[in-house]
């Protein structure tokens, strides 16, 4: 029999039965707590998440599990597995356990569920193992993410990406796309077929691989191009795997990422062989008819069926100042003069029925308002279907052949005339010299105080009047001038001013003031003192009487070297000149009277009071003598300018003496290059400068003179300033100092001082020399810019 416990052990006892309930009264509170935390967890969760035991069966699933599936919480809890994946649902929850038990690790894949009503969804699972507090493996816990949208956007990506794929393999344009280190990522096949390399061989390369020479320094500045702009294209030549050269096109963009970061390059490049081939034929094409536009001499300009200008060529802008820039796409109406306008539009209506016409004669008008003549052809422009889409306008100018007609007529009026007027002189000098010569016998044989010694010195001045006539009218008919003494123009100008018939003209017109401004080193002329002088008397009689309230008339002379032809009132050539000029600050001539002033008998004066009307037609017929030329210049209300232009001659006078001794200013055997672009100026400067002492070579040109100082040195270069064609004396100098840089140059010019000789003068040329030359003018310049 046992022995009853005693109190003490009994309260021991009580003690620990009391520990050991609320021990497990704590695990069983904190148990429920953190069941309830998983709850809470997997019933917020983003997941579908459920529990499965060993044999398959869900004892534990979420809300959401719930919803994807399409059961109730209820009839989720239960349920086997495989009931959800079928078919094969029950060999993948045993293949699930087998590796869940034996690796104890989790397992995630995609699978196809099958909702209760049979629709399916794509799903992301994963599987945990799960263990009992011994370790033994009591089944899974399971989630379920729904990827269907995410399948289908994937399928649909791939389908499109098969879709690029193959549409970039199609393309006959070669397509790359590489990353920031040149490393290819994408090509199509046209890239494999032009190049002929293969996949394997293409992706080992860089993108300069397919170039060589200079266009791989320029892919490279392209590519960084894109780098920096997003966007570049260049043309280049790919190089193929057999060595070929291909011309291409290329375009490169800047892919970045969302965040705005490059990614990668893509470049798309297009076979221009035949585009080039194309160009190039329609280059030569154009190119034809361009040096037939833009050399013909002729304006021509195009029309659009509006009548709004698409072309004008250079003689266009030449001839009536318009460029093309100004009048593009507009008309040109106003430059038609409204008299001209009613046979104009009969002429576009032509043009406009498809008909065409040539040599029809009208007048423009240009920029500056001047009217002149023109010959005009004209045809219609059609498109390919035959369509007219513009017009052809070709507008001759005949300005200068009008001018010379009536040149023409007025020369061959004048000569009628002259030889008329030479017989009537022949005939005239017979019967006037008994009346010039008698009364000097009748006044030796009558008394000092006879009343017929009046009438008798009356009856002798008339005739020595009428023989000034005879004597103008032997100029007209060219038998009183003959050309051969050596004449400085200054002298006949200052003998004139000295005259007594200077001093009556001025006693005649007390309010009319006379300055000149004679040139101090004037070329000499070939002519006739006498003539000369009549001429000017003839000049400023006409500038006196111009002026009936009086003015001032100026008088000048001056060297002048023409480049270029003058077209004025007459037509001067090129050449050296001395040029006398008259103005007046007159009443002026009007535009219909100016083409008349030089015909005989011609004149606005009353007869009988100032002169015999053949004034002008003598100054005319004097200087036309003297091989030279005329230039009028009138406007009514303010005066008139007349310039005689007379040929210089190199011959010397006898009783010249030059001002400073030649010694001062000779050669010491230094080599000089002459380029101007007038053969005749290179011989006279060639033979003054050898007469000098110096070495002397010519050349005809700015680009003949860089070649020649290419290769050899002189100690200065004399440098015409206009040259045509080619460059001129400021780009010849600029050319010659890149090679010579201290060369040193002297400019010579028929012009006045320009801004492009002062331009050669701030880059080291040295003294201007205005044309005509004179031995002291040329000698004092070369010897002053040798002796720097």
């Amino acid at each position: 029999m046992s022995e009853k416990p005693t109190y003490e052990e009994l309260e021991q006892r009580i003690q620990e039965l009391e520990q050991a309930v609320s021990e497990r009264k704590r695990a069983e509170d904190a148990l429920q707590e953190s069941e309830q935390r998983y709850r809470i967890i997997m019933e917020a969760s983003l997941q579908g998440t459920y529990q499965v035991d060993t044999k398959g069966r869900i004892t534990f699933a979420n809300p959401l599990t719930a919803e994807l599936t399409g059961y109730s919480l209820a009839e989720l809890d239960g349920l086997s597995l495989d009931s959800l994946f079928p078919p094969g649902g029950a060999k993948m929850i045993s293949n699930a356990n087998v590796a869940l038990l034996y690796s104890g690790k989790p397992i995630v894949g995609e699978n196809t569920l099958t909702r209760k009503d049979g629709s399916r969804i794509e799903t992301y699972f994963s599987c945990v193992p799960v263990l009992d507090e011994s370790g033994e493996y009591m089944g899974f816990v399971g989630s379920i993410l729904d990827i269907t949208k995410r399948k289908k956007a994937e399928e649909a990506l791939r389908k499109e990406k098969n879709f690029t794929e193959s549409a970039l393999d199609t393309l006959t344009d070669a397509f790359i796309v590489f990353d920031l280190e040149g490393k290819f990522l994408r090509w199509n096949k046209a890239v494999i077929q032009v190049t002929g390399y293969s996949d394997e061989e293409i992706s080992s390369l860089q993108p300069t691989d397919f170039f060589l020479g200079e266009d791989v320094p320029h892919v490279m500045e392209n590519i960084e191009r894109v780098l920096k702009e997003g966007h570049a294209n260049i043309e280049a030549s790919v190089v193929t795997n057999e060595g070929k050269s291909i011309p291409y096109e290329f375009t490169g963009d800047l892919f970045r990422d969302h965040e705005g970061n490059p990614l990668s390059i893509c470049v798309v490049g297009r076979d221009i062989t035949e585009r080039l081939r194309a160009e190039k034929a329609l280059r030569e094409s154009e190119e034809k008819y361009r040096i037939v536009l833009e050399t013909s001499t002729d304006p021509i300009v195009g029309y659009d069926i509006e009548g709004k200008v698409t072309y004008f060529n250079p003689a266009f802008t030449r001839v009536f100042g318009w460029t093309l820039e100004e009048r593009l796409g507009k008309k040109m109406d106003f430059f038609v003069p409204d008299e001209d306008w009613p046979e104009t539009r009969a002429m576009i209506g032509k043009v406009m029925a498809g008909e065409s016409f040539s040599g029809f004669e009208t007048r423009r008008y240009t920029k500056e308002g001047k009217i002149i003549h023109v010959n005009m052809s004209a045809s219609i422009s059609k498109d390919q279907d035959g369509n007219p889409i513009g017009s052809v306008i070709n507008l001759r100018d005949i300005s200068e052949q009008k001018k010379l007609e009536a040149q023409l007529q007025r020369a061959q009026k004048m000569e009628a005339i002259g030889i008329l007027a030479g017989g009537v002189a022949h005939d005239l000098n017979n019967v006037l010299s008994g009346i010039v010569s008698y009364p000097d016998l009748l006044l030796m044989q009558i008394p000092e105080d006879s009343p017929l010694i009046k009438p008798i010195l009356t009856m002798q001045d008339s005739g020595k009047k009428a023989a000034d006539i005879v004597q103008d009218l032997l100029t007209l008919a060219r038998r009183g001038v003959v050309v051969e003494e050596v004449v400085n123009l200054n002298d006949v100008m200052s003998e004139y001013l000295k005259s007594p018939e200077h001093e009556k003209l001025k006693s005649f017109h007390p309010e009319v003031e006379v300055e000149s401004n004679l040139e101090s080193d004037l070329l000499n002329i070939s002519g006739s003192p006498v003539h000369l002088s009549k001429a000017v008397m003839n000049l400023v009689s006409n500038a006196a009487e111009a002026m009936p309230d009086g003015g001032k008339i100026f008088i000048s002379t001056e060297n002048r070297y023409i480049d270029i032809p003058i077209r004025g009132y007459d037509s001067i050539e090129e050449g050296d000149y001395i040029t006398l000029t008259v103005s007046d600050t007159g009443i002026g001539i009007s535009s219909e009277d100016i083409i008349k002033i030089f015909e005989p008998f011609y004149t606005k004066k009353v007869m009988g009071k100032s002169g015999t009307g053949l004034g002008m037609a003598v100054v005319w017929s004097t200087v036309k003598d003297h091989k030279g030329y005329i230039d009028v210049h009138s406007t009514e209300g303010k005066g008139t300018t007349f310039t005689l232009y007379f040929p210089v001659t190199r011959r010397a006078r006898t009783e010249e003496k030059a001002i400073l001794p030649i010694e001062k200013y000779m050669g010491r055997g230094e080599s000089i290059l002459v380029i101007d672009d007038v053969k005749e100026q290179r011989e006279i400067v060639f033979n003054l400068l050898t007469i000098l002492g110096y070495v002397v070579d010519t050349v005809s040109s700015g680009e003949e003179a860089g070649e020649c100082l290419k290769e050899h040195s002189v100690d200065l270069i004399l440098l015409d300033m206009i040259m045509d064609p080619g460059i001129d004396g400021l780009d010849t100098y600029k050319e010659i100092l890149e090679v010579h840089p201290d060369q040193k140059a002297i400019i010579a010019s028929g012009f006045s001082e320009t801004d492009r000789v002062r331009e050669a003068q701030r880059l080291g040329a040295g003294q201007y020399i205005k044309k005509p030359y004179t031995l002291e003018k040329i000698g004092i310049a070369v010897r002053a810019e040798l002796d720097k």
